[in-house]
Order: C-alpha cells, then sequence, then structure tokens
C-alpha cells in the first residue's frame, strides 16, 4: 500500500462482515480499511475515533453525523452512508466543511419479510411455542390468531408498505392503509381499502404494521390515545422508525394488557442498553434492527460504497446526496 494511501472507516461492523461482502481489492493501493464491530453514541469519543480517516463508511441512519461532530473532523472528504435517504446527516455543515456525502442502493424486500416474520411470529407464538418444546415444557401452549379473513390495517403505503399489503391480500385478509397523503388512486393500485383516518384504522384493525417516514408530520404518531383506540386483541408491529410509536406508551400497553402483542425491529436507543424496558415488555418479539440485513443487502451497501469511494477518487462521485 502507498505510504500516502487515504484511510476508511467502515462504521457499525457488527456481524464482521463488511469487507468480505464486496470486493474492496480495487482500492487496495489507494485505501487503507478499518472496520469497527462496535458502536458509539458519545460524540467525543466518535471524534476521536474518526480524527484521522479521510473516509467513512456507515450504515443506515445509526451514527449521528451532526455540524458539532463535522466541525471536529477536518481530514473528512467523504462519508458514504447507505441507502438513498438519511436523517441524521446535517448536509449543510457537510458541505461546508467539505465533504461529499453519497449514498448506496438498498432493497426494499428485507424489510417487507421481516415485517411478516414478527407479524407471524407473533400470531402464532413461534418463540413461546419452540422455547417450550425444546424444554420440554407445555404441549401447544399458545392459541393462534388467525390471519385468514381479518384486517391487516397498514400505516403507510409506499414501496414497503405497498409490498406488506399484497401479502396480506395472499393471505386472504382485508387490507386497509392510511397516511396524510395517501390517495384512493394508491390504494386501488394495490388492491387495498383507504381507511377514513389514522384512528378509524387503528381501532379496527387486528393488525397494525408501520410503513411511513420519520418527519415532523409523523413523529409521535402513534401515542398513548392512539394505543388506547386498538382493540384489546390486536397487534402492533413496527419495523420502520422507533420515535413513530411512543415506545413509553407501547410498554405500558403490553404490561397492561391493553393489546395482545407487539413487534419491534427499532427502538429509540440502538444497541439497546442492557436494562432497557424493551427487553422484558410481555408480549413483545423483538429483533435488533434487522430488517436491512442481510447478505443480499450487505453486498449492495458495500459493493456500492467501494464504487462510491473509486468514482470520489477518480473526481466523479456518484449517487451524491444533498
Amino acid at each position: 500500500m502507498s505510504a500516502t494511501a487515504l484511510r476508511c472507516a467502515v462504521l457499525d461492523d457488527h456481524q464482521g462482515v463488511a469487507t468480505a461482502s464486496a470486493d474492496w481489492s480495487t482500492l487496495a493501493d489507494r485505501v487503507e480499511v478499518v472496520t469497527y464491530p462496535d458502536h458509539l453514541d458519545d460524540e467525543d469519543r466518535l471524534a476521536a475515533r474518526l480524527a484521522d480517516f479521510d473516509i467513512v463508511v456507515t450504515l443506515r441512519e445509526r451514527v449521528r453525523f451532526p455540524a458539532s461532530l463535522l466541525d471536529r473532523l477536518p481530514r473528512l472528504a467523504l462519508l458514504v452512508a447507505s441507502g438513498m435517504r438519511n436523517s441524521v446527516i446535517d448536509y449543510a455543515a457537510a458541505e461546508r466543511n467539505g465533504v461529499t456525502v453519497c449514498g448506496t442502493g438498498s432493497s426494499s424486500a428485507p424489510p417487507v419479510e421481516l415485517t411478516w416474520a414478527l407479524l407471524l411470529g407473533l400470531a402464532r407464538g413461534i418463540v413461546p411455542e419452540n422455547a417450550a418444546l425444546r424444554a420440554a415444557g407445555p404441549w401447544q401452549q399458545t392459541l393462534g390468531a388467525d390471519l385468514y379473513g381479518r384486517r391487516l390495517g397498514l400505516l403507510g403505503l409506499g414501496k414497503i408498505g405497498g409490498r406488506v399489503a399484497r401479502i396480506g391480500l395472499a393471505f386472504g385478509m382485508e387490507v386497509t392503509a392510511w397516511s396524510q397523503n395517501l390517495t384512493r388512486e394508491r390504494t386501488d393500485e394495490v388492491g387495498v381499502t383507504l381507511a377514513a383516518s389514522r384512528r378509524e384504522l387503528l381501532a379496527e384493525s387486528d393488525f397494525v404494521s408501520v410503513h411511513l417516514a420519520l418527519g415532523d408530520r409523523t413523529r409521535g404518531l402513534v401515542g398513548a390515545p392512539e394505543l388506547a383506540s386498538m382493540r384489546p386483541s390486536a397487534y402492533l408491529v413496527n419495523t420502520s422508525r422507533a420515535a413513530i410509536v411512543d415506545q413509553d406508551a407501547l410498554i405500558e400497553a403490553l404490561r397492561e394488557g391493553r393489546i395482545a402483542g407487539a413487534g419491534l425491529d427499532v427502538f429509540d436507543i440502538e444497541p439497546l442498553p442492557p436494562e432497557h424496558p424493551v427487553r422484558t415488555a410481555p408480549n413483545l418479539l423483538a429483533t435488533p434492527h434487522l430488517g436491512y440485513v442481510t447478505r443480499g443487502n450487505y453486498a449492495t451497501y458495500y459493493g456500492d460504497a467501494v464504487e462510491d469511494i473509486r468514482a470520489y477518487l477518480d473526481g466523479a462521485p456518484v449517487r451524491v446526496l444533498r
């Protein structure tokens, strides 16, 4: 490697697969790649870690890059974030500091599949039944919830929500959807019913799944009053963004048995601290933000990251985010 090679930090490589998921050899003579399996929340520690790097590759919105951090990284020239949308990067600060921000491709199929893994796991008690079977415990201790003929309510009917809806229809479910800008043309296109209101959707659905982008209008969209309007037999699944659902209100609803259960893949703090109340909430099926974590998606993320770095070094950046 050249003595003048640039340095690239790959963050949050929890599984240790970043360098094996793509061919980084095309950068070998120009870039030194260093991967980090841990996650840092503390800005001072993060600034110290990244001080000697010219390039940073970050996963989704896991690490925040506010102005206060970017201003402390004078060597940083290129920031690559997986996906083509990122709400935790201060783009104005990046531009002011001369940092180019690039994205990558991303498949919507994995989060759709995980949504259904959580929904089906909840409906059929997969986790407690498996645990009981392996421990030679009770034989058939739960009573499964039916999908056929039941109502699936979707908050959001975009790319992911639309695919979730079509699978619900294939199960023979009645599917309704709502979002602030959702049109009847879109619901007719997917083959589902447009709910009259958010409250109606929550009150009349047996299963509710969240598929909205996080923004000022969706933050806290499902709070204590909305959860109180749900049926005691209903289930809520959120694989979108944690802040859309009031996590404290959801935990309270689960503890008081006001809904039948919930499936979560996103949390207010990630990774979850050891004593976080989510870990002990009843009737909760939770996964550690696995929605996008598949071999195929990682191959896209890191393959495109390599391409982004190479294009930047060649003076023609691609997939630039602003």
